[in-house]
C-alpha cells in the first residue's frame, strides 16, 4: 500500500458519462512524477439477473470497450502505463472493489454524475457501496451542477 497519500496504483472506475474523459486527466495529474505508476481503468457491464453472467451483449461490449480505448489513450498522453480491463457482473459496486483488491489499487477514482432521484441529489447504490468497503482510498469527482 501507498504511504502518505501517494498512490502508485490508481484504479479509475468509469461508467461511460461524459465526464469520464476529465475523470481520467484528473487521476493522471494526481499521479506522483516518477516512475513506476500505474492506471487502471476499469468499465462494468451490469448483466441483468434475468441473463446469463456470461451473456454477451455485443452493443454494450463494444460501447464498454470504446469507453477504455479512448481512457488508455488519455493516460498515454500523460505518459503513464494503462492497463484495462471490461468486467461483466450482476452489480457494479461489488466488481469494481473486487478489480481493485485483486489490482492491489492504492486509490480508486471515480466520476459521479449530478442525478437526481425525486428531485433530490442521489448517489445511486454504486458510489455509497464503495465508499463503505473499500479498502483504499477513494476519490469522488462529481460532474459540475448547471445552475
Amino acid at each position: 500500500m501507498a504511504h502518505k497519500g501517494d498512490a502508485n496504483r490508481i484504479m479509475i472506475a468509469l461508467n461511460g458519462h461524459e465526464m469520464d474523459e476529465e475523470t481520467v486527466r484528473m487521476a493522471c495529474r494526481m499521479a506522483p512524477k516518477r516512475s513506476g505508476v500505474k492506471i487502471y481503468a476499469v468499465h462494468v457491464l451490469e448483466v441483468n439477473r434475468s441473463l446469463p453472467l456470461g451473456a454477451i451483449i455485443e452493443s454494450q461490449v463494444e460501447r464498454g470497450e470504446d469507453i477504455l480505448a479512448k481512457a488508455e489513450q488519455l493516460v498515454g498522453e500523460f505518459e503513464l502505463d494503462c492497463e484495462t480491463e471490461l468486467v461483466q457482473a450482476r452489480d457494479t459496486g461489488p466488481a469494481i472493489l473486487g478489480e481493485a483488491e485483486e489490482w492491489k489499487a492504492d486509490l480508486i477514482v471515480m466520476g459521479l454524475p449530478y442525478k437526481r432521484r425525486f428531485g433530490e441529489f442521489n448517489l445511486g447504490k454504486t458510489v455509497p457501496y464503495v465508499l463503505k468497503f473499500a479498502a483504499c482510498q477513494v476519490i469522488l469527482f462529481r460532474e459540475h451542477l448547471e445552475t
